[in-house]
């Protein structure tokens, strides 16, 4: 094994099988109002178990990413580990808590387990197994950088089209408990996809990793060789873009409901994550043209703006009922902003390549995806106290909405993508690629 050398077999294919595992962690809205049913807590204190998951998700990348420069086996095994470890725990604390409700009374201590396990420990796994076939496959496809990243993490996001049908099959099927059991077995199924993944995992045999000589080399060093403003852009628009993706994704079921196509949901949700994986590689590959990548980030935010502009003024969420032209507004939406948001994933790691070289870029990468920590804390926090303390909640299509509460949503993503277009026009320098190369 150790002497195949082919950019699919040790690159593309086990980057497939670490992020089609670790990207079912946005399968959480398929399941996360059975496990508040389960162990007798309401949906909101469950939330917090996904909002940590993101947190350490980008924190652990931050911390490791210096790992994966030095060893992509131990960081990819370190993946492979607490993620399987983790859904395997909140497993065992969903059936806790099931087992203390029937008893009389819901446990604190199933709720802090699920938070642990499913926020810190998979966490951790997320972060280390995310950054671990990034680098790897920029090695393997030199000239096709973008769409070698974009390869690397259509996984993440096709994770939740592929898993969440099969999700909902065991909920249905699995009897009582299927909720704890299902975790149980993904767990089981990860460990083997992820594991294989681990062992295959592969960087070029010619590539050698640039020796530090000092600290003064170290990634701080690195920055610096561009104006420190550029970085501070990059990151920041990072971070709106990924806030401004959860804060619309995490009401996309009750926007689809406003407007009438709550038998669907299903069907949109899967073609959702389809428009978010194909982002990631459509937008990657097609930034491989171009001489600026931020310029896909201009194209992003550019659009978001047009069509969130386009939805808020027409008030199409809460008049988009049986209107045809108003529902496809949305829907158009609401699939530009899963694209963008793939998108901007893709992209950051080679834009990073672009400025600073591949040298350090899983540290750097790694530091920047402390962003995706901090977004996922407010996100869908922020959009949950929109549509809670505005408009009024109302009955529609046989189910309890907010449609004013969603469209306000828009005011808070809108303000933002425009302060990122401005941070990607004036504060993120223009780079040769070549030079970098």
């Amino acid at each position: 094994m150790k002497n195949i050398q082919n950019k699919w077999l040790r690159g593309a294919i086990p980057a497939l099988l670490l992020h089609c595992s670790i990207g079912t962690v946005y399968c959480w809205s398929i399941f996360s109002q059975e496990i508040a049913n389960y162990i007798g807590f309401s949906k909101g204190a469950v939330e917090w178990a996904f909002s940590f998951a993101i947190f350490f998700l980008g924190m652990s990348a931050a911390f490791l990413g210096s790992l994966v420069e030095k060893n992509i086996h131990k960081s990819s095994l370190i993946a492979t580990i607490t993620f399987t470890l983790g859904m395997a725990g909140t497993g065992f604390f969903i059936w806790y808590g099931g087992q203390s409700l029937a008893s009389g009374s819901p446990s604190k201590l199933a709720l802090i387990g699920i938070y642990i396990s499913y926020g810190f420990i998979m966490g951790i796994g997320l972060g280390s197994g995310y950054l671990s076939p990034v680098k790897t496959l920029m090695l393997w496809f030199k000239d096709k950088k973008g769409l070698a990243t974009g390869l690397a993490v259509a996984g993440f996001g096709a994770a939740k089209a592929i898993a969440s049908p099969i999700m909902q099959w065991m909920l249905k099927n699995l009897g009582s408990g299927g909720i704890y059991k299902m975790f149980y077995i993904l767990a089981a199924v990860y460990f083997l996809m992820m594991f294989i993944g681990h062992l295959i995992l592969a960087k070029p045999e010619g590539w050698i990793e640039p020796q530090k000589k000092s600290k003064e080399e170290g990634i701080i060093a690195t920055l610096k060789t561009k104006p420190i403003a550029s970085y501070i852009g990059i990151w920041l628009m990072f971070y709106i873009n990924i806030t401004c993706g959860l804060a619309i994704i995490s009401q996309e079921k009750q926007i689809i409901k406003c407007i009438g196509l709550g038998s669907f949901i299903g069907i949109i949700s899967m073609i959702s994550a389809l428009f978010n994986a194909g982002g990631r590689i459509g937008f990657s590959a097609w930034a491989d043209k171009m001489k600026d990548r931020n310029t896909i980030y201009k194209m992003i935010f550019i659009i978001s703006i047009a069509l969130s502009a386009v939805v808020y003024f027409t008030n199409g969420i809460a008049n988009g009922n049986n209107n045809i032209i108003l529902i496809i507004f949305v829907l158009a939406l609401n699939f530009m902003i899963n694209a963008g948001y793939g998108g901007g994933f893709s992209n950051v790691p080679t834009l990073l390549s672009d400025h600073y070289g591949m040298g350090n870029i899983s540290a750097i990468h790694g530091i920047t995806l402390s962003a995706w920590a901090f977004a996922g804390l407010s996100g869908n926090q922020i959009a949950n106290l929109i549509v809670e303390k505005t408009g009024s909640f109302v009955e529609l299509n046989g189910t309890t909405v907010n449609p004013t509460g969603y469209q306000n949503v828009l005011i808070f993503t809108g303000i933002l993508y425009v302060v990122a277009l401005i941070l990607s026009v004036f504060l993120v320098k223009k780079t040769d690629p070549q030079k970098q190369a």
